[in-house]
């Protein structure tokens, strides 16, 4: 894996930050924490944006932001876990690495 694709993966990390800060923050600071949490996330996929494929970039983003805060709303705020969603986010995934190993991505050289 290079450096770009771990900046996707950082970015959808801090992306699951910012929608639990959305749906649960209530002080200054986690609306702080959330501030800065949409500023990395952001910073990070338009920085990867600029050297792999858009599309793939953002799917991979979306995707693995999704399931994280799926997962996250099960682990941390007790929502109930079903075996369909378990289902659901193994499927979501699959497609996310498929999509990643199918695209044919050509770095730009800096």
């Amino acid at each position: 894996m290079n450096l770009t694709w771990l900046q996707v993966i950082i970015a959808a990390v801090f992306e699951v930050g910012w929608v639990i800060g959305l749906k649960h923050a209530t002080t200054p600071l986690e609306w702080s924490a959330t501030v800065v949490c949409i500023i990395v996330s952001f910073y990070l996929m338009i920085q990867a944006g600029s050297k792999l494929p858009v599309g793939t970039v953002y799917a991979v983003f979306v995707g693995l932001g999704t399931a994280g805060t799926v997962i996250s709303d099960m682990v941390i705020f007790d929502e109930p876990v079903h075996v369909g969603k378990l289902l659901l986010i193994a499927i979501l995934l699959a497609g996310v690495i498929g999509l990643k190993l199918v695209s044919g991505e050509k770095e730009e050289q800096v």
